[in-house]
């Protein structure tokens, strides 16, 4: 810590000692509070809702009314809590839910009662009856979460309903066995928790209940949805107030760089994808193709690209097949080269399905786009599925700014506080822990290979197991997870695996629940840092099976590999020493790492060999180990630049996005005056004969079915333009790349372009209406107890894209542009491609021009 911390207090501190007023407060309410009878503590909650109208009526912000009564309704949930689940918040805990409320990130150490805690702010936000979202990682926490909460929040009056990823539910007390219940949520491995009070429910429903948990894929998936709807009956969400983000670091900033699409099949899958597999598996690295492994990107060489043109029979593949060859030509060698299976994807039932890099865990129903996925899956000989087409798609930086107060906690999120601060707008904040963590963090063993280190893993936890330490070893893949397994099988060390295969994802909460008996040996993957608690002598446990572990020295965890970022690795250690629990955490690190190989320096690598070090024969060497953070650090700041590049032409989007939406739902819920109003606009720049046909139509229908057809007729030509715009966009992002080498700004160029496609759109959204509504021969239905019928325009084929929008998507899928070299001068086909590639600029990236 500085100087200068130590005299004014360093960033958290500053605001836990604000803070500190309200736990006197709130502590000062506990014994009158535990006065009251059951009934008069219920009847606390329509009290505080007074006070909060009361307030507001007065002039305060609703933010300024929920702080002022902060302090009573605090109070009011330790106690319930206390009576109900014989669980009294902490004081940390009462200043993590005031960082929460405040709409910030609380870094809570793992064993320190997040969940707990969180339904501090949980329940004041929900006071103002518009809908808390509390966001999870995975359906099974969600659900977990979700009932055992449920008990305090159904106590004080608050209905609270669960968003999973094929049903719904809303929490039923009357199904509550108090003796049950208490055993069964007191078992983290325990799934029969997962259906026994909850009751399935209409999606609708469960959004409208006062608190709402479900996994960040479907909160944004049913955003997407909900804008796709013809219907109000369809309608899921209400609209946005206050989400808490659990594992806040893995959903806000891990899974950032993928966005939630909804996309349809459009094309038959063909033989191109088995066609470019079966080249790529002729080639071979180096020779017919490099790696760059730090960018994860591959390059043809001319040997490679003149064995493709062989196989195909072509003379050049950039000129007769063009940028669609090539595309899968590239795609096919990516799948080969850097998608390994067991690593980034697994094979299950005869799909292709991605495992999360950064948990571990399985991600059905995602895909990779633009073909990848096709290529993986021609690659692997499974069942090849149709491509598609977006129809709405979504960032999750964009979704989650979409509420106007948002929080999350985590145990690992200091590291990322600058990125937090920078995209979301929210602080992050250190909440001291409840007693001082005493685990020892030893340095790390350093190996030549990777064999030698797996060699000294294995001795290691054998030694460990000898005594009955309970040891959790984390691995970065599953494919490192199995092939430690055998190392373990040969050294007759009786151990637990877990990782993201069918077989293993399912018993997850048990096996990480129990990974603290004596004796256990666990080998997880990096899914095991999430959401379960490790209980010293395992679950249950008696108090002798909790004391005997614990003078063993705890749980020692042992790290296989450095990840990509410390918050990965800082994640795992913290399974350890929980609550002033003994434990030890360490990492085995060898140079044959990913992280060692690709950006540790070669001087260290040499360091190694003249030491003359056997293979099994660990070091402790600081540089060694300055050079790991060193490349973590670097690793983080690339990350963080690709997401920031991500979200600034995002952005773009997201504000067409925006208004299109609103437009959007403006005309779906709107009523007959809306429709009226859109309708004159859309009209007044139109020829009078488009006019007075359109109003001959309306005078020989009645005005309300007439009114529906405009409405269906509205919905669905915006649909069907928005959909072809997300592809213009898609192409434009592509093409305008290529202008930096005419010293152009690629994102100052789609901002430009994208305002002028999107303003050409909205025009012939408007004309393509009014052609509609000229030629409609049935109603069309949208609304309560209106019948659906289709639209039937009069024309022989109906085509949205047209003139100006039709020919602006010919030129972004051309992407023709002069590209210029450092001199100012025209490139030529023949001339070297000004991106230093040192291939010819037909052949790079001119392959379009």
């Amino acid at each position: 810590m500085s100087i200068i911390s130590k005299i004014i207090g360093t960033h958290s501190s500053r605001f836990i000692k604000k803070y500190k007023k309200n736990v006197e407060e709130i502590n000062g309410l506990e014994e009158h509070l535990k006065l009251l009878t059951n009934d008069e503590l219920k009847a606390k909650t329509p009290e505080l809702r007074e006070k909060i109208a009361h307030l507001e009526s007065q002039g305060k912000t609703l933010q300024e009314a929920l702080s002022a009564v902060l302090p009573e309704a605090f109070a009011v949930v330790r106690e319930t809590s206390h009576r109900v689940r014989n669980q009294r918040h902490y004081d940390v805990q009462l200043i993590g839910g005031m960082i929460l409320h405040d709409g910030n990130i609380a870094e809570m150490k793992t064993g320190e009662g997040k969940t707990l805690m969180a339904t501090l702010a949980v329940y004041l936000n929900a006071l103002s009856q518009r809908g808390v979202h509390v966001i999870t990682v995975n359906d099974y926490l969600a659900r977990r979460d979700a009932v055992w909460m449920s008990e305090i929040y159904s106590f004080l009056g608050l209905t609270v309903g669960v968003v999973n990823d094929d049903s719904s539910f809303l929490f039923d007390p009357t199904h509550v066995d108090k003796e049950k219940f208490e055993i069964e949520t007191n078992d983290a491995g325990s799934f029969k928790v997962k259906y026994e009070f909850l009751k399935p429910c209409d999606r609708r429903d469960a959004y409208a209940a006062d608190v709402t948990y479900g996994t960040n894929s479907q909160f944004g998936f049913d955003y997407l949805r909900d804008n796709l709807e013809k219907n109000t009956q369809g309608l899921r969400q209400r609209d946005f107030y206050y989400a808490i983000v659990d594992e806040v670091d893995s959903i806000l900033i891990d899974e950032s760089r993928t966005p939630l699409i909804i996309a349809i099949p459009f094309a038959d899958s063909d033989d191109f994808y088995n066609t470019f597999s079966k080249i790529a598996r002729r080639m071979s690295k180096d020779e017919h193709y490099t790696v760059d492994e730090k960018f994860r990107s591959i390059a043809l060489t001319t040997a490679g690209i003149d064995l493709a043109e062989k196989e195909l029979g072509m003379g050049n593949i950039y000129s007769e097949g063009g940028i669609k060859f090539v595309h899968h030509l590239e795609n096919a060698v990516k799948a080969k080269a850097l998608y390994i299976k067991d690593v980034e994807y697994v094979v299950k039932d005869n799909q292709v399905i991605i495992v999360d890099p950064s948990t571990g865990r399985l991600q059905p129903g995602r895909r990779w786009s633009e073909g990848l996925h096709q290529a993986i899956e021609a690659k692997e000989g499974v069942k090849i599925n149709q491509e598609t087409r977006a129809y709405a798609s979504i960032t999750y930086q964009n979704y989650f700014r979409l509420y106007p107060k948002l929080a999350g906690m985590t145990g690992t999120a200091m590291t990322s506080s600058e990125e937090f601060l920078k995209v979301y707008g929210i602080d992050t904040i250190e909440v001291p822990t409840h007693r001082k963590i005493v685990r020892q963090d030893h340095s790390d063993q350093i190996f030549q290979n990777e064999n030698g280190k797996f060699k000294a893993i294995s001795r290691k936890i054998k030694e460990l197991n000898a005594k009955g330490q309970p040891v959790l070893v984390g691995t970065a893949s599953i494919e490192k997870n199995q092939l430690l397994s055998e190392y373990l099988k040969k050294e007759g060390i009786p151990h637990t695996l877990l990782n993201a295969k069918p077989e293993f994802a399912e018993k997850e909460g048990e096996i990480v629940a129990q990974a603290g008996r004596k004796g256990a040996v666990t080998i997880a993957t990096n899914m095991a840092g999430r959401g379960v608690d490790i209980k010293l002598g395992g679950v249950p446990s008696t108090k002798e099976q909790y004391e005997e572990v614990r003078d063993l020295g705890g749980l020692f965890v042992l790290g296989t590999e450095r990840h990509e970022a410390r918050r990965i690795d800082n994640q795992l250690r913290g399974r350890s020493g929980r609550q002033g629990d003994p434990g030890a955490s360490q990492f085995f690190v060898s140079f044959d790492d990913n992280l060692m190989r690709v950006f540790a320096s070669d001087t260290i690598k040499k360091m190694m060999v003249r030491l003359k070090v056997p293979e099994d024969e660990a070091i402790t060497n600081i540089i060694v180990t300055r050079a790991l953070e060193s490349a973590q650090s670097r690793i983080e700041g690339l990350h963080f630049d690709s997401r920031r590049h991500v979200l600034e032409y995002d952005d773009v989007l997201n504000q067409q996005r925006k208004r299109v939406y609103e437009r959007r739902r403006r005309i779906l819920i709107g009523d007959s005056s809306v429709i009226s109003e859109e309708l004159e606009r859309i009209l007044s720049n139109s020829p009078l004969e488009a006019k007075n046909k359109i109003q001959e139509k309306r005078n020989a229908m009645r005005e309300h079915p007439f009114l529906n057809t405009v409405r269906g007729a509205i919905l669905q030509t915006v649909d069907l333009f928005w959909v072809d715009h997300l592809e213009i966009m898609d192409y434009m992002r592509s093409s305008v790349g290529l202008r930096a080498y005419g010293q152009r700004d690629p994102l100052v160029e789609y901002k430009r372009e994208g305002l002028r496609t999107f303003k050409q759109m909205e025009a012939g959204i408007d004309a393509e209406i009014i052609r509609t509504l000229e030629n409609v021969t049935a109603e069309i239905g949208v609304g309560e107890n209106v019948r659906t019928v289709e639209l039937k325009p009069n024309a022989d084929s109906y085509n949205p894209v047209t003139g100006e929008i039709a020919q602006n998507i010919a030129n972004m899928k051309s992407a023709k542009a002069a590209v210029k070299n450092q001199e100012g001068e025209k490139v030529g086909r023949n001339d070297p491609c000004p991106c230093g590639s040192g291939k010819k600029y037909k052949k790079c990236h001119g392959v379009n021009a």
